[in-house]
């Protein structure tokens, strides 16, 4: 008894007759069962999972996955954000209400404001029955109305003013680190199209999506001089270059 005991239990590991999937190899390479062609010793993983193990420790499947190329990872910043990355702010978000049999069914709309802040911008506005989803419409819309306005650096190159509808926008240059001067609506444009400083108005409706357009239709309106020059055909005139005059030396009296 003792003899039959010991000989069914060197087949079972030995042969690898009991293994799942058949494998073939001795002793330790049973677990290459799981595939139907395992290998010796420690591959018999890769020949279940990867389809054909060999000896050693390259059976998982293969050659293993190495570090990731730099041209992988996106060019960040010194705020540690990708550059490349597009700003999107949600506005306004509106709820509508429509009175059915059973109740009141909601529909949402949200206004979304998207730029690169490299002088391109756009604005579009998304409906749907659930707000996540509005947001996403929204943000695709304006990324497929984005188009670019003429900057001067971080702000405007004069002063303009445009009316939309019952909204009325003053726009104007200011200085190195006055900052954006405007309500949350018109600074959503202004920081998506990457302006910093400027200064601001609304003289009319506050209704977001007509302030929100009124705002882009002035940037629209900005030219720079280069452009104004090209179109009128005159070649913009190069300010010599100002001689550099010494001071003069004072005589020192005893």
């Amino acid at each position: 008894m003792a003899d039959e005991t010991q000989s069914q239990a060197s087949a079972g590991t030995g042969a690898g007759s009991t293994t799942p999937g058949g494998g073939t190899g001795p002793a330790s390479a049973s677990y290459g069962g799981f595939g139907g062609g395992g290998g010796e010793r420690r591959g018999g993983f890769g020949g279940g999972f990867g389809g054909g193990g060999g000896r050693g420790r390259g059976g998982f499947g293969g050659r293993g996955r190495g570090p990731r190329s730099r041209g992988d990872q996106p060019e960040l910043g010194s705020d540690g954000k990708p550059l490349n990355e597009m700003m999107e702010k949600v506005v306004y978000i509106n709820r509508s209400a429509k009175v059915v049999k059973g109740g009141r069914r909601f529909s949402f709309s949200a206004l979304v404001v998207v730029g690169d802040k490299k002088g391109r911008v756009g604005v579009g506005l998304g409906k749907a029955g659930e707000v996540a989803d509005a947001i996403r419409k929204g943000g695709e819309v304006a990324r497929n109305n984005m188009s670019s306005v003429s900057l001067k650096g971080v702000t405007l190159p004069h002063e303009v003013y445009y009316e939309y509808c019952g909204a009325q926008i003053l726009l104007r240059p200011a200085s190195p680190g006055t900052g954006i001067i405007a309500g949350k609506t018109v600074r959503a444009v202004l920081e998506s199209a990457g302006l910093k400083d400027v200064l601001s108005k609304s003289l009319g409706s506050k209704n977001a999506a007509n302030v929100v357009k009124a705002t882009l239709g002035a940037l629209h309106k900005l030219r720079l001089r280069e452009d104004i020059f090209k179109a009128r055909g005159i070649s913009i005139r190069e300010k010599p270059p100002t001689p550099l005059v010494p001071p003069a030396e004072t005589a020192v009296t005893a």
